[in-house]
Order: C-alpha cells, then structure tokens, then sequence
C-alpha cells in the first residue's frame, strides 16, 4: 500500500462481495426505479418515528449486503457506519442486534465514501417551510457493500483519497452544493496529481451530491485548474431524482443519497463491463444547527474512492 499524503493505492486491493440499496417511495419513482432491493412506503414505513425507520433501513441494507455476499454476521471482521442523526443513533440502533465489532463514522454526506437519512440539518418534514432553488431534498435511502480479499468479488477498490476540510465561508444551509464544491474540486485534483491521471482516464466521476448548483461550480472550478471533467461527470443528487418531474429544487442530499445511487445502479454497471474505472468521491458539509446559529461558515470535506471491475487492468501508480 502507497500513501502519498491522503492517497492510498492498495497493493491487494480488496473486492466487493456484496451490497444493497434501499429507498423511500418518491425516491423510488425518480431515474432508478426498478434498482433498489427494497422501497420503503412513505416517511417512517409504519414506524413510529424517523429515527426508527432511518434504523430499519440501515439494518435491512446490511443484512441484505451480508445476503448477497454470502456470509452471516459473525464472519464480518468489523463494520463502519453512520448517519447524521444525533450521535449517529440511526446506525447504533439499526445495527445493534447484529453484534459485529462497529466503528461509527460521521463525515456528514460523504459517509458512504468513509464507511461503506439525514433529519437533523434540516426542517421537519411536517414544518412545511418554503424551500429556495438552491436547496437539495434529503433522499431517504440507504446502502451498505460488504468488503473480503482482492478478487473474491468483481468489483476492486483500487485506491483512496481522504479529503481535506476546505472552507469557502459559505454560511448558507440551503446552499450546500457551493459549500461542498470546492472539497470535491481539492480531492479530484489532489487524486489526478498524484497518480499522473485526469478524466478521461476514468469512464465516470461520480460525486456525491452536489447537486445542480455545485455540479455547475466543480465543472468551472475544474476547467481553471487545468483538469477539465470532459462530460465524465455525474451527482448522484443528479441520478436519484428526476429534477423535472419531483420537487427537489437543486437535487438530492443526504448520507443515503450517494449510498443508495453507488449500490442501486453504478456498481452494478461496473459488474457487468458497462462501466470499467469510476472515481466516486462522496461530498459533506460538516455543520451543524449549533455552528450555523452562532454565525460559522460550512467547511467541506469529499473522500475519493478508485473502483474498478475486475476486467479492467487499470493502475494507481
């Protein structure tokens, strides 16, 4: 394993041997129908809480991940997880009854990119508040893959990125894609230096929810540095609402956003040949109602995750 500052390329590279995606109903209906292995029904799928369906979701991911990957519970050396309820009790709880060795992760939206729904950040639901156009709808959704050794699946995870907290000043909580763009813009040029590569090296470059505002901030950023994204980009807050058909303003947020579009549909392509090398790099903003009512800006972090189907023959180096 080479570590050049922040980026990882693994000598054994481990594989994906299972992974699933869950979803809500609206999120259900948007470009992925059809992909996810279990739709929720409305905001809490008959529970009596958020929380408590947020923890339902994580539990039926993981253990359909564990399904499909053929192991149980106890043949998992440790699992990491998180969300963005408080203290991460989505997973403590939805995860609990599986009694495997957990490390919780909190890197706001860019969870998946870091581990494997958030409420807290914004309105209620029931408030009813009236939302800008810069603003993002938080999906209700979930994802979970199952990591083992080089090869044992068909998909690797050739190389890492860990992201830097990068702060624009922007102050705006119905803003998050500019306060996530230029995160994304330091990890993807950070990761194209270091292994003397650029876009059209990768079949996509998928980041995690920026949206349509911050997508549209990364791809002018990414020209004046000198690292044009050359129609490779896609959000998965792009990917998981149809933006002309649902209310979902800029697009979709959310640890589940990324999580849900990575495990319904792009590692699947990536299965079967459709795709070959994919840059993933989960965007977060790290605020919280706290920080923002004392006037703190949103600082940014977005982690980068090389994958590649086991018929490419791409290099790190």
């Amino acid at each position: 394993m080479k570590n050049r500052r922040g980026v990882i390329c693994f000598k054994n590279p481990p594989s994906i041997l299972g992974y699933a995606a869950v979803a809500g109903d609206m999120e259900a209906n948007g470009p992925l129908k059809g992909k996810f292995d279990k739709v929720f029904q409305g905001d809490m799928d008959g529970e009596k809480s958020f929380e408590k369906a947020e923890s339902k979701m994580q539990l039926f991911a993981a253990k359909q991940a564990l399904k499909k990957a053929g192991l149980s519970p106890d043949e998992i050396d440790i699992a990491f997880a998180g969300d963005l309820l408080n203290q991460c009790i989505g997973t403590n709880y939805g995860l609990r009854e599986l009694n495997i060795p957990f490390a919780g992760i909190y890197g706001a939206c860019s969870t998946m990119a870091e581990s494997a729904s958030e409420r807290q950040f914004r309105f209620p639901l029931e408030y009813g508040g009236q939302r800008p156009l810069t603003a993002q709808w938080t999906a209700t959704a979930a994802g979970a893959v199952v990591l083992g050794k080089q090869n044992e699946g068909k998909v690797n995870v050739k190389a890492a990125c860990v992201g830097e907290i990068i702060d624009y000043q922007i102050k705006d909580m119905n803003n998050m894609g500019a306060a996530m763009a230029p995160a994304a813009v330091n990890t993807i040029t950070k990761f194209f230096k270091s292994t003397k590569t650029q876009a059209e090296d990768y079949d996509m470059i998928l980041t995690g929810d920026l949206g349509q505002v911050g997508s549209a901030i990364l791809s002018q950023i990414m020209d004046k540095e000198g690292y044009p994204l050359k129609g490779k980009h896609s959000d998965c807050g792009l990917l998981l609402f149809d933006r002309q058909r649902q209310d979902v303003h800029s697009g979709g947020s959310g640890c589940g956003c990324s999580a849900a579009v990575l495990c319904a549909d792009v590692l699947k392509r990536l299965e079967t040949g459709k795709l070959k090398r994919v840059l993933f790099i989960a965007t977060g903003a790290l605020m919280s109602p706290t920080a923002n009512q004392q006037g703190e800006s949103i600082p940014g972090v977005a982690h980068l995750i090389f994958l590649e189907g086991n018929i490419g023959h791409g290099n790190c180096d």
